[in-house]
């Protein structure tokens, strides 16, 4: 199992959606999969970025409430950032 280590950035995005418990549980449900080093499915359109957070993966949690990650061969999975399409670019 791997071992989820959040960013600074990450983190507040967390307590501005902690009160949204729809939102939440689908976030730790796609968390789940990527601890166990199981890939994300098709239904939240998980793909690589570029630009300024190339290197880094997205997928949907919702249609407009993404998560961003990098997941490389390490132990580790960082999640980076959390939110809506305008609020991450």
């Amino acid at each position: 199992m791997k071992e989820l280590r959040y960013s600074t950035k990450a983190k507040k995005d967390l307590k501005r959606y902690r009160n949204n418990p729809h939102k939440m549980n689908k976030l730790y449900k796609v968390l789940a999969l990527l601890i166990k080093g199981i890939a994300v499915p098709e239904t939240f359109q998980p793909h690589k970025l570029t630009g300024q957070y190339k290197g880094c993966l997205e997928c949907h949690i919702e249609e407009d409430f993404l998560l961003i990650w990098v997941d490389e061969k390490s132990n580790f999975i960082d999640i980076i950032r959390l939110g809506t399409h305008s609020e991450l670019f």
